[in-house]
């Protein structure tokens, strides 16, 4: 069983920074894109951003220029690095591996990570 340890979530004042990590327990094979996903009460989980193995990134708008996502390969190691944070980025963000479709499991998701933004 494949776990996907996350750790960098806290509180902070708006305007501060905040790095969270991602780190599957073993490789996994067939990705197709490693992101971070945010979720409020209430809410679905929405696609904060997304890396794919050529390191081609994608965001969500309402954090574009915010936020950074990378991956060190050596470390297995996927980083959302998340700058400028505003009241309305308070949520818990999730770190999913999406796997191609043919794959069982499809997808390894973290426990989830709190972040809140606050004066």
């Amino acid at each position: 069983q494949i776990q996907i340890a996350e750790s960098g979530g806290g509180s902070v004042q708006p305007g501060e920074s905040l790095r969270l990590s991602c780190t599957p327990s073993r490789p996994i094979t067939d990705i197709v894109t490693i992101g971070w996903y945010r979720q409020t009460p209430g809410e679905e989980r929405d696609l904060v951003a997304t890396i794919t193995l050529a390191d081609s990134t994608n965001y969500a708008d309402s954090v574009k220029g915010r936020f950074t996502i990378s991956r060190d390969w050596r470390k297995r190691t996927t980083y959302l690095q998340m700058d400028n944070l505003k009241p309305e980025d308070t949520a818990v963000y999730y770190c999913g591996v999406k796997r191609a479709g043919w794959t069982v499991p499809n997808a390894y998701w973290g426990q989830g990570t709190q972040v809140i933004v606050s004066e």
